[in-house]
């Protein structure tokens, strides 16, 4: 658990100090990314998250199905706030310059809670049975990570064009860096003793699938214009998939 909070927070730090590196407005590489990370949470949605929500929902798996589709209709309500920064979306002076954009962060927290909320190390046990394996726990943690590093990039500059100062964007941006790991502790003290049936964590396992092919999808057209791929982001969205597929097997 220490781990993945780590990893998560530290993702998101290091990720703000790309503005430094890369100039907004040459964002090829962020193109990229996107394509890469979009395929990997893609792919680890269809074999990792579907599967075990419906494994672990005995009773009435066809619930499941509406969780999914709660998640994916909520990433759509978050992003008419997010505008799509989560998917490496920047809009430079959206918004009063000097300004901040609450509904954005407050938004962007949500998401990244629920990315958080499903990392729970060991799994819980349900009729005998685990939640997540060990090694599903690390796919989906790398996952996240590989999604939010784009993410991270995107909102910094958006809170530069905004703020017009790199000291207090960075402050601003904690609020993101925070928000998975508050899920995972909360998923792994509070909920654990409250979820014994799995049923929240079916939910939210169903939620965060929802999400995460919102998200793939929404990435994946559209870093194909016209549906067309060009070779770069053709080769990085197929190593985004053999990865995640490679990584089963580890």
């Amino acid at each position: 658990m220490i781990i993945a909070i780590l990893a998560l927070f530290f993702t998101v730090v290091l990720s703000g100090f790309l503005v430094k590196v890369f100039p907004p407005n040459k964002t090829k590489w962020l193109k990229m990314a996107l394509a890469f990370s979009g395929s990997y949470l893609f792919t680890i949605t269809i074999i990792h998250l579907l599967p075990d929500a419906l494994l672990n929902s005995h009773n009435n798996p066809y619930r499941v199905g509406y969780w999914v589709l709660a998640g994916f209709f909520l990433q759509l309500v978050l992003e008419l706030f997010s505008h799509g920064v989560e998917h490496g979306h920047i809009h430079h002076h959206h918004g009063r310059v000097g300004s901040m954009p609450f509904l954005l962060l407050g938004s962007l927290f949500v998401h990244s809670f629920l990315e958080g909320s499903i990392l729970v190390e060991g799994g819980h046990s349900h009729g005998g049975e685990h939640m997540y394996e060990s090694s599903n726990f690390y796919l989906v943690l790398l996952g996240i990570t590989l999604h939010h590093i784009p993410a991270a990039f995107a909102l910094m500059s958006v809170l530069m064009s905004r703020l017009e100062n790199f000291r207090k964007a960075f402050l601003w941006l904690l609020i993101f860096a925070v928000g998975s790991p508050l899920g995972i502790i909360v998923s792994n003290t509070v909920l654990a003793q409250e979820a014994s049936d799995g049923m929240v964590f079916t939910a939210l396992t169903g939620l965060v699938a929802g999400n995460f092919l919102h998200i793939s999808t929404t990435i994946l057209f559209e870093t194909s214009p016209d549906h067309h791929f060009n070779r770069n982001k053709l080769v990085a969205t197929l190593l985004g998939l053999v990865l995640a597929l490679v990584s089963d097997f580890i």
